[in-house]
Protein backbone atom coordinates (compact mmCIF):
# COMPACT_ATOMS: atom_id res chain seq x y z
CA UNK A 1 0.00 0.00 0.00
CA UNK A 2 1.04 3.16 -0.92
CA UNK A 3 2.14 6.35 2.03
CA UNK A 4 -0.48 8.01 3.21
CA UNK A 5 0.21 11.39 1.68
CA UNK A 6 0.43 14.66 3.45
CA UNK A 7 0.12 18.60 2.80
CA UNK A 8 1.80 20.78 4.75
CA UNK A 9 0.16 24.05 4.38
CA UNK A 10 2.07 27.48 6.72
CA UNK A 11 1.91 30.90 6.56
CA UNK A 12 1.83 33.91 8.82
CA UNK A 13 -1.27 34.69 11.00
CA UNK A 14 -3.90 36.06 8.93
CA UNK A 15 -2.07 35.07 5.28
CA UNK A 16 -5.26 32.97 4.29
CA UNK A 17 -4.59 29.66 5.45
CA UNK A 18 -7.93 28.66 6.26
CA UNK A 19 -9.75 30.43 3.92
CA UNK A 20 -7.55 27.80 1.62
CA UNK A 21 -8.84 25.25 3.83
CA UNK A 22 -12.14 26.00 3.69
CA UNK A 23 -12.36 26.24 0.00
CA UNK A 24 -10.44 22.87 -0.35
CA UNK A 25 -13.12 21.02 1.32
CA UNK A 26 -15.89 22.70 -0.24
CA UNK A 27 -14.20 22.08 -3.73
CA UNK A 28 -12.85 18.29 -2.79
CA UNK A 29 -13.57 16.77 -6.15
CA UNK A 30 -15.05 13.16 -4.50
CA UNK A 31 -11.03 13.25 -2.70
CA UNK A 32 -11.43 11.93 0.87
CA UNK A 33 -9.54 14.25 2.99
CA UNK A 34 -8.42 14.57 6.58
CA UNK A 35 -7.62 17.86 8.08
CA UNK A 36 -5.18 18.66 11.31
CA UNK A 37 -5.96 22.31 12.69
CA UNK A 38 -3.25 22.94 14.68
CA UNK A 39 -4.18 26.48 16.96
CA UNK A 40 -2.63 28.87 18.60
CA UNK A 41 -5.21 29.66 21.79
CA UNK A 42 -7.72 27.94 23.80
CA UNK A 43 -10.51 28.47 21.36
CA UNK A 44 -10.52 26.38 17.98
CA UNK A 45 -11.28 28.95 15.67
CA UNK A 46 -10.36 27.78 13.04
CA UNK A 47 -11.14 24.07 13.72
CA UNK A 48 -14.57 25.12 14.14
CA UNK A 49 -14.81 27.26 10.93
CA UNK A 50 -13.54 24.48 8.72
CA UNK A 51 -15.90 21.78 10.66
CA UNK A 52 -18.96 23.52 10.14
CA UNK A 53 -18.14 24.30 5.81
CA UNK A 54 -18.37 20.50 5.46
CA UNK A 55 -22.13 20.35 6.28
CA UNK A 56 -23.30 23.33 4.16
CA UNK A 57 -22.22 25.29 1.38
CA UNK A 58 -22.09 29.17 0.98
CA UNK A 59 -25.56 29.11 0.38
CA UNK A 60 -26.53 27.24 3.09
CA UNK A 61 -27.65 24.04 1.59
CA UNK A 62 -27.43 20.58 3.04
CA UNK A 63 -24.47 18.90 2.03
CA UNK A 64 -24.94 15.25 0.90
CA UNK A 65 -23.64 12.69 3.73
CA UNK A 66 -21.67 11.05 1.17
CA UNK A 67 -19.84 14.18 1.04
CA UNK A 68 -19.47 14.83 4.38
CA UNK A 69 -18.15 11.43 5.07
CA UNK A 70 -14.93 12.17 3.15
CA UNK A 71 -14.06 14.83 5.15
CA UNK A 72 -12.48 14.57 8.86
CA UNK A 73 -11.12 17.39 10.79
CA UNK A 74 -9.05 17.03 13.72
CA UNK A 75 -7.74 19.42 15.83
CA UNK A 76 -4.78 20.08 18.22
CA UNK A 77 -5.01 23.18 20.33
CA UNK A 78 -1.98 22.85 23.08
CA UNK A 79 0.26 25.39 21.04
CA UNK A 80 2.53 25.36 18.19
CA UNK A 81 2.27 22.03 16.31
CA UNK A 82 5.78 21.92 15.47
CA UNK A 83 6.32 22.13 19.39
CA UNK A 84 3.72 19.05 20.65
CA UNK A 85 4.26 17.06 17.79
CA UNK A 86 5.45 14.13 20.56
CA UNK A 87 3.23 14.48 22.81
CA UNK A 88 -0.41 14.68 19.94
CA UNK A 89 0.90 14.42 16.35
CA UNK A 90 2.22 10.99 16.78
CA UNK A 91 -0.86 9.80 17.82
CA UNK A 92 -3.10 11.50 15.59
CA UNK A 93 -0.87 10.69 12.49
CA UNK A 94 -1.05 6.60 13.93
CA UNK A 95 -4.59 7.01 14.12
CA UNK A 96 -5.03 8.30 10.53
CA UNK A 97 -2.35 5.54 9.12
CA UNK A 98 -4.87 3.03 10.62
CA UNK A 99 -7.38 4.41 8.08
CA UNK A 100 -5.09 4.85 5.54
CA UNK A 101 -8.14 2.56 3.14
CA UNK A 102 -10.28 5.48 4.19
CA UNK A 103 -8.24 8.41 2.78
CA UNK A 104 -6.90 10.07 0.00
CA UNK A 105 -4.82 12.70 1.94
CA UNK A 106 -4.21 14.70 5.06
CA UNK A 107 -3.52 18.23 5.20
CA UNK A 108 -2.41 19.67 7.73
CA UNK A 109 -3.10 23.34 8.57
CA UNK A 110 -0.04 24.85 11.05
CA UNK A 111 -0.55 27.16 13.35
CA UNK A 112 0.83 30.84 12.30
CA UNK A 113 3.71 30.68 14.54
CA UNK A 114 5.06 27.27 13.80
CA UNK A 115 8.13 26.68 12.01
CA UNK A 116 7.42 23.89 8.85
CA UNK A 117 11.10 22.08 9.14
CA UNK A 118 10.68 20.28 12.93
CA UNK A 119 7.10 19.00 11.72
CA UNK A 120 8.54 18.05 8.27
CA UNK A 121 11.53 16.34 10.52
CA UNK A 122 8.63 14.24 12.71
CA UNK A 123 7.93 12.23 9.46
CA UNK A 124 10.96 10.42 9.93
CA UNK A 125 10.27 8.55 13.08
CA UNK A 126 10.35 5.20 12.60
CA UNK A 127 6.66 4.73 13.63
CA UNK A 128 5.78 6.60 10.47
CA UNK A 129 7.84 6.91 7.93
CA UNK A 130 6.79 3.90 6.10
CA UNK A 131 3.49 4.76 6.00
CA UNK A 132 3.37 8.24 5.39
CA UNK A 133 4.89 11.40 3.69
CA UNK A 134 4.72 14.70 3.12
CA UNK A 135 3.78 15.47 0.01
CA UNK A 136 4.18 19.26 0.04
CA UNK A 137 4.93 22.06 1.73
CA UNK A 138 2.33 24.90 0.82
CA UNK A 139 3.24 28.82 2.38
CA UNK A 140 0.16 31.54 2.22
CA UNK A 141 1.77 34.89 2.16
CA UNK A 142 -0.47 37.98 2.37
CA UNK A 143 0.55 40.48 -0.22
CA UNK A 144 -1.29 43.03 0.80
CA UNK A 145 0.31 42.96 4.10
CA UNK A 146 3.88 42.38 2.74
CA UNK A 147 2.76 45.40 0.02
CA UNK A 148 2.39 47.59 3.01
CA UNK A 149 5.50 46.24 4.65
CA UNK A 150 3.56 44.98 7.81
CA UNK A 151 5.28 41.74 8.15
CA UNK A 152 9.04 42.02 7.08
CA UNK A 153 9.21 46.14 7.35
CA UNK A 154 9.66 47.86 4.06
CA UNK A 155 10.91 45.55 1.36
CA UNK A 156 13.12 48.47 -0.87
CA UNK A 157 14.78 48.80 2.65
CA UNK A 158 14.93 44.88 3.59
CA UNK A 159 16.39 44.49 0.61
CA UNK A 160 19.30 46.84 0.18
CA UNK A 161 20.44 46.00 4.33
CA UNK A 162 19.89 42.64 2.62
CA UNK A 163 22.54 43.19 0.13
CA UNK A 164 24.75 45.37 2.00
CA UNK A 165 25.34 42.56 4.94
CA UNK A 166 24.87 38.73 3.89
CA UNK A 167 25.20 38.13 8.02
CA UNK A 168 22.80 40.50 9.57
CA UNK A 169 21.88 39.01 12.80
CA UNK A 170 19.10 41.99 13.67
CA UNK A 171 16.53 39.89 12.04
CA UNK A 172 13.66 39.57 14.62
CA UNK A 173 11.75 35.94 15.00
CA UNK A 174 8.87 37.17 12.75
CA UNK A 175 11.38 37.64 10.32
CA UNK A 176 13.16 34.34 10.70
CA UNK A 177 10.31 32.53 10.83
CA UNK A 178 8.92 34.04 7.67
CA UNK A 179 11.87 33.34 5.98
CA UNK A 180 11.86 29.46 7.45
CA UNK A 181 8.23 28.91 6.14
CA UNK A 182 10.16 30.50 2.42
CA UNK A 183 12.59 28.32 2.52
CA UNK A 184 10.64 24.79 2.83
CA UNK A 185 7.91 25.68 0.34
CA UNK A 186 7.58 23.68 -2.54
CA UNK A 187 5.10 26.59 -3.30
CA UNK A 188 4.34 29.68 -2.36
CA UNK A 189 0.11 31.08 -2.74
CA UNK A 190 0.08 34.52 -2.44
CA UNK A 191 -3.71 35.81 -1.34
CA UNK A 192 -5.39 39.50 -1.47
CA UNK A 193 -3.95 40.05 -4.75
CA UNK A 194 -6.87 41.79 -5.69
CA UNK A 195 -6.45 44.67 -2.63
CA UNK A 196 -3.11 46.10 -4.63
CA UNK A 197 -1.87 47.41 -7.27
CA UNK A 198 -0.15 45.52 -10.71
CA UNK A 199 3.24 47.59 -9.83
CA UNK A 200 2.81 46.37 -5.83
CA UNK A 201 2.25 42.62 -6.95
CA UNK A 202 5.38 42.74 -9.30
CA UNK A 203 7.54 44.31 -6.60
CA UNK A 204 6.50 41.51 -4.22
CA UNK A 205 6.32 38.76 -6.13
CA UNK A 206 9.96 39.43 -8.00
CA UNK A 207 10.95 40.08 -4.00
CA UNK A 208 9.50 36.87 -3.34
CA UNK A 209 11.29 35.38 -6.20
CA UNK A 210 15.09 36.40 -4.78
CA UNK A 211 14.14 34.69 -1.77
CA UNK A 212 12.59 31.25 -3.01
CA UNK A 213 14.60 28.38 -4.19
CA UNK A 214 15.12 27.48 -7.67
CA UNK A 215 11.97 25.80 -9.23
CA UNK A 216 9.27 27.39 -6.46
CA UNK A 217 6.42 28.64 -8.03
CA UNK A 218 4.62 31.90 -6.30
CA UNK A 219 0.60 31.39 -6.97
CA UNK A 220 -1.45 34.59 -7.19
CA UNK A 221 -4.95 33.85 -5.89
CA UNK A 222 -8.32 35.17 -4.49
CA UNK A 223 -10.26 34.10 -1.51
CA UNK A 224 -8.35 30.79 -1.32
CA UNK A 225 -9.58 30.00 -4.78
CA UNK A 226 -7.00 26.91 -6.11
CA UNK A 227 -7.63 23.68 -7.42
CA UNK A 228 -6.92 20.76 -5.46
CA UNK A 229 -5.41 19.53 -8.32
CA UNK A 230 -2.69 22.48 -7.69
CA UNK A 231 -2.95 22.38 -3.96
CA UNK A 232 -2.21 18.58 -3.80
CA UNK A 233 -0.06 15.88 -5.50
CA UNK A 234 3.26 17.28 -5.43
CA UNK A 235 4.71 13.82 -4.79
CA UNK A 236 7.96 15.97 -2.90
CA UNK A 237 8.71 13.42 -0.13
CA UNK A 238 10.18 16.39 1.52
CA UNK A 239 11.49 14.98 4.68
CA UNK A 240 14.02 13.22 2.76
CA UNK A 241 14.97 16.84 0.91
CA UNK A 242 15.17 19.00 4.35
CA UNK A 243 19.15 19.28 3.66
CA UNK A 244 18.22 21.52 1.05
CA UNK A 245 15.43 23.34 2.41
CA UNK A 246 17.22 25.84 4.72
CA UNK A 247 15.98 27.51 7.85
CA UNK A 248 17.58 29.86 10.46
CA UNK A 249 17.42 26.96 13.05
CA UNK A 250 18.97 23.91 11.19
CA UNK A 251 21.81 23.77 13.76
CA UNK A 252 19.44 23.77 17.11
CA UNK A 253 18.17 20.56 18.64
CA UNK A 254 14.82 22.79 19.32
CA UNK A 255 13.35 25.89 18.85
CA UNK A 256 11.99 28.08 21.10
CA UNK A 257 8.96 31.06 20.05
CA UNK A 258 9.38 34.44 21.18
CA UNK A 259 7.30 34.18 24.90
CA UNK A 260 6.19 37.21 24.83
CA UNK A 261 3.74 36.58 21.74
CA UNK A 262 1.07 35.73 23.56
CA UNK A 263 -2.70 34.78 23.18
CA UNK A 264 -5.52 35.92 24.57
CA UNK A 265 -9.36 34.18 24.67
CA UNK A 266 -12.32 35.59 25.43
CA UNK A 267 -15.47 34.78 25.83
CA UNK A 268 -18.28 36.88 26.05
CA UNK A 269 -21.86 37.00 27.17
CA UNK A 270 -22.94 39.57 24.83
CA UNK A 271 -23.88 40.54 21.36
CA UNK A 272 -22.04 43.30 18.70
CA UNK A 273 -22.69 44.57 15.73
CA UNK A 274 -20.47 44.40 13.33
CA UNK A 275 -19.25 47.67 12.37
CA UNK A 276 -18.96 48.90 15.91
CA UNK A 277 -17.31 45.88 16.77
CA UNK A 278 -14.53 46.39 14.29
CA UNK A 279 -13.97 50.37 15.63
CA UNK A 280 -13.87 48.87 19.22
CA UNK A 281 -10.75 46.51 17.92
CA UNK A 282 -9.07 49.00 15.81
CA UNK A 283 -8.75 51.38 18.66
CA UNK A 284 -7.18 48.28 20.90
CA UNK A 285 -5.07 47.44 17.91
CA UNK A 286 -3.57 51.31 17.88
CA UNK A 287 -2.24 50.58 21.73
CA UNK A 288 -1.22 47.69 21.73
CA UNK A 289 0.98 45.54 19.08
CA UNK A 290 -2.08 42.85 18.41
CA UNK A 291 -0.97 40.62 15.24
CA UNK A 292 -4.41 38.93 14.87
CA UNK A 293 -7.58 38.72 16.42
CA UNK A 294 -10.07 36.02 15.13
CA UNK A 295 -13.40 35.02 16.55
CA UNK A 296 -17.02 34.09 16.45
CA UNK A 297 -19.40 37.17 16.98
CA UNK A 298 -22.75 37.21 18.38
CA UNK A 299 -24.85 39.85 16.97
CA UNK A 300 -27.98 41.48 17.79
CA UNK A 301 -31.00 40.27 16.20
CA UNK A 302 -29.21 38.17 13.50
CA UNK A 303 -30.05 34.24 13.65
CA UNK A 304 -26.78 33.76 11.68
CA UNK A 305 -22.81 33.70 13.59
CA UNK A 306 -20.38 36.09 12.71
CA UNK A 307 -17.11 34.99 11.57
CA UNK A 308 -14.34 37.85 12.45
CA UNK A 309 -10.88 38.02 10.94
CA UNK A 310 -8.22 41.06 11.74
CA UNK A 311 -4.48 41.27 10.81
CA UNK A 312 -3.12 44.40 12.50
CA UNK A 313 -6.10 47.00 11.74
CA UNK A 314 -7.88 45.34 8.79
CA UNK A 315 -10.84 43.09 9.86
CA UNK A 316 -13.05 41.09 7.69
CA UNK A 317 -16.32 39.26 9.04
CA UNK A 318 -18.85 37.09 7.06
CA UNK A 319 -21.49 34.96 8.32
CA UNK A 320 -21.07 31.49 8.39
CA UNK A 321 -24.30 29.32 9.47
CA UNK A 322 -27.53 29.59 12.18
CA UNK A 323 -26.23 29.57 15.82
CA UNK A 324 -27.65 25.77 16.85
CA UNK A 325 -29.95 25.42 19.27
CA UNK A 326 -27.84 23.85 21.92
CA UNK A 327 -25.04 26.48 21.94
CA UNK A 328 -25.04 29.02 23.62
CA UNK A 329 -24.79 32.32 21.77
CA UNK A 330 -21.79 33.98 22.94
CA UNK A 331 -19.27 35.85 20.84
CA UNK A 332 -15.54 34.60 21.24
CA UNK A 333 -12.21 35.59 20.12
CA UNK A 334 -8.19 35.26 20.81
CA UNK A 335 -6.63 38.08 20.10
CA UNK A 336 -2.65 37.41 19.48
CA UNK A 337 -0.22 39.99 20.31
CA UNK A 338 3.15 40.86 21.63
CA UNK A 339 3.33 41.71 25.79
CA UNK A 340 -0.50 42.36 25.65
CA UNK A 341 -2.38 43.77 28.64
CA UNK A 342 -5.17 41.45 29.37
CA UNK A 343 -6.85 44.07 31.32
CA UNK A 344 -6.62 46.29 28.63
CA UNK A 345 -8.22 43.68 26.02
CA UNK A 346 -10.80 42.38 28.65
CA UNK A 347 -11.62 46.47 29.06
CA UNK A 348 -11.39 47.58 25.33
CA UNK A 349 -14.48 45.19 24.42
CA UNK A 350 -15.97 45.10 27.70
Amino acid sequence: MSKLPVTVVTGFLGAGKTTLLRNLLQNSQGRRIAVIVNEFGEVGIDGDVLRDCQICDEEGNERAESDRANINILELANGCLCCTVQEEFLPTMQALIERRDELDCVVIETSGLALPKPLVQAFRWPEIRTSATVDGVVTVVDCEALANGDLVGDLDALEAQRQADENLDHETPIEELFEDQLGCADMVLLTKVDRVSEEALGKVKRWLAQELSDGVKVLPCQRGEVSPDVLLGFNAAVEEDLDNRHSHHDHEAEHEHDDDIVSIPLTLDKSFEPKALVQQLTQMVSEQEIYRIKGFVSVPGKAMRLVLNGVGNRFDYFYDRPWRADEARQTKLIVIGHELDKSKVIGALS
